[in-house]
């Protein structure tokens, strides 16, 4: 479904009538679109995606639900990999970056009936054609920058709907989400409740906690919002 505006695809969706079947929504602009936490998403009149998901996933146990993350994240990826040859990464949890630059953010809505997944809300802001970015963001960048030319943000979004359900792809979703992790396997700086350090990130667990080891060899595990990138 189309809509001109909304303040929120998400809170669009949240306040729907309950329905067991799969929805999108998406809007040329929101008056108060979300990022994760308390961070807010520029983005221009009628030239980026904002869209928004509500699945129902199937035996799906909640102290798994980063599975969601993981599916939703990689989808995107191998979407702007039909696009462009540059590298498409996830930096962890699901921002996708291009090159280093920031090109989608996702805002994930999950809610629970007894120990598993009742439904998800996925939040996408893809940045498509805007070619300036006003807000203090450090490294934004959109398909059409990289492309040289606009982008049809309808086709955009049918060429992502078409991608595999998640169902179909539960046994192989871990492995294509950490071979995509920024950073891996590179030293780089972080900073947590104790200050900045240097660390490699090795991996991501099940439950979705990062792990990096840093320079004295220990081994550290966050959950999200307990450790920050450092980026330059």
């Amino acid at each position: 479904m189309h809509i001109g505006e909304t303040d929120s695809t998400n809170r669009w969706l949240r306040e729907s009538p309950a329905t067991d079947e799969n929805v999108a929504i998406w809007a040329d602009f929101q008056t108060a679109g979300r990022g994760c936490g308390t961070n807010t998403w520029e983005s221009e009149r009628g030239k980026n995606l904002l869209l928004s998901l509500l699945i129902h996933p199937t035996n799906i146990p909640a102290n798994r639900q980063f599975l969601i993350s993981e599916w939703i994240s990689v989808a995107l990826c191998e979407l702007l990999e039909s696009y462009i040859y540059n590298k498409v990464e996830i930096k962890w949890p699901n921002d996708i970056y291009v090159e280093g630059r920031k090109i989608c953010g996702i805002l994930i809505e999950n809610r629970l009936q007894g120990d598993h997944i009742k439904d998800s809300i996925i939040g996408i802001g893809l940045n498509v054609n805007q070619q300036e970015f006003l807000s203090d963001a450090p490294n934004p960048v959109s398909l059409c920058q990289l492309l040289g030319h606009e982008v049809d943000r309808e086709e955009v979004l049918q060429r992502f709907l078409q991608r595999k359900p998640l169902v179909s792809t539960l046994e192989s979703i871990g492995v294509s989400y950490r071979n995509r992790l920024f950073l891996r396997g590179k030293l780089a700086e972080y900073q947590d409740c104790d200050g900045r350090f240097k660390g490699t990130l090795l991996d991501v667990e099940p439950d979705g906690r990062l792990v990096i080891t840093d320079e004295e060899g220990r081994e550290r595990r966050y959950a999200f919002k307990e450790v920050q990138f450092v980026l330059r």
